[in-house]
């Protein structure tokens, strides 16, 4: 029921999606938004889109965990400048990022996409914006945070252990030998470049994990508490050409209510509830399991106050008018998968404080002559795909 989201991406960015980042809605957020969701679901079997989220798990690990909001991309003015090195494509205070950086992350992202999905992927568009625009973008975000997240490291006195940096070590000698001759050639990325976007890596986790280490993981039953519920919904408002909702008339609005309340004395007559879904609901789901500060206020706390079993009033929301009945007022399953919500989202939290206020201090500089030029590698040759998929393999052990 609370759907909708922006699509706008800046160089900095304070913090990982709500709205793309809980794993699904964590991985199906690694869409980045629930348009280019929406996008692909319409071309693919969900199977298929989930085993290609399932490949995106090592990419999404320091994302998610370091929670980007999404509405915050716009928070952080970019400055542009001149002075820079050559291949530089951003700098923050005294860390930079360079063009093979930017392209060994686009590079693995693209051809995890094309893996999964098929090169036609690419033809998808929201709002004249391209999925390649877009995911060109997020990567430029991921780095500008990976790289800020490095200089928030030196504050706290934060540094990687020597066995971490063997590891580095190992995963960019094990990267650059998956490297045919054309992709060194075309990524322009050598060990000692690949080892040290590994510990950077690396550094940005291992500052996120010091960040949340106080935070509690342990969560009430009460607290997380999941209901399933049914409900009929009859619509208050209607879609234009372009999408977009136009209200009821009066009499329309009276017309909806009226078919409410038949809905409702059928079920209250003991009429079959998912028969009256079939026959009246305008809602294309006809259950839903949520917990609590997941669904509008009105229809959460009518579902909240029903038992097993039984069927509200005639609940008004900005969708239209809801008859709930209650199918279980605890969902064990749904409550323990909650938790984890709560327990993520309170890290979250506690992380964006630091991190946001630390990075509105930095001073971001984008080399965007070059930036502008970047583009997907179009080769043939040029299928690496496992940078993300080593940090987990070396770092894991």
């Amino acid at each position: 029921m609370k759907t909708g989201v922006g699509v706008n991406c800046n160089l900095i960015t304070v913090s990982f999606t709500k709205k793309y980042c809980g794993v699904y809605k964590n991985l199906i957020e690694f869409m980045y938004y629930k348009a280019w969701r929406d996008i692909i679901m319409k071309y693919y079997h969900k199977k298929t889109f989930i085993w290609m989220a399932a490949a995106f798990v090592t990419i999404l690990m320091l994302m998610t965990a370091c929670g980007l909001q999404n509405g915050e991309y716009k928070k952080t003015k970019i400055v542009l400048t001149t002075g820079f090195d050559k291949d530089e494509v951003f700098r923050i205070d005294e860390i930079s990022c360079t063009l093979p950086e930017i392209m060994v992350y686009l590079t693995n992202t693209k051809n995890q996409y094309e893996q999964a999905l098929g090169s036609q992927i690419w033809q998808t568009s929201y709002n004249g914006e391209t999925l390649e625009a877009n995911i060109k973008e997020t990567v430029l975000a991921r780095l500008a945070r990976i790289k800020a997240m490095n200089l928030l490291a030196g504050k706290y006195g934060i540094t990687l252990s020597d066995t971490e940096l063997d590891n580095a070590d190992k995963a960019s000698g094990m990267y650059y030998e998956s490297l045919n001759d054309r992709e060194r050639e075309l990524l322009k990325a050598d060990q000692k470049l690949l080892r040290r976007m590994y510990e950077e890596y690396a550094l940005a986790g291992k500052v996120y994990q010091y960040l949340i280490a106080d935070i509690n993981p342990e969560i009430s039953d009460d607290e997380a508490r999941t209901i399933t519920v049914q409900h009929i919904l009859i619509k208050t408002y209607s879609l234009n050409d372009q999408g977009e909702r136009v209200p009821y008339s009066e009499d329309d609005k009276k017309e909806a209510y009226r078919r409410a309340n038949e809905a409702l004395r059928k079920a209250r007559d003991g009429e079959e509830f998912m028969g009256l879904i079939a026959e009246y609901s305008e809602d294309s789901n006809p259950s839903y399991s949520f917990g609590k500060g997941t669904m509008e206020a009105a229809f959460e706390e009518a579902a909240f106050n029903l038992g097993t079993d039984e069927i509200s009033g005639i609940v008004e929301s900005e969708h239209g008018y809801h008859i709930i009945k209650c199918i279980s007022t605890f969902d064990r399953d749904e409550t323990d998968r909650n938790k984890v919500k709560i327990v993520e989202q309170r890290r979250k939290e506690v992380f964006n404080e630091e991190y946001s206020g630390f990075v509105g201090g930095l001073t971001r500089n984008l080399n965007q002559k070059l930036w502008d030029s970047v583009r997907f590698l179009e080769d043939d040759m040029v299928t690496t795909s496992s940078f993300f998929e080593i940090y987990k393999k070396i770092f894991s052990v």
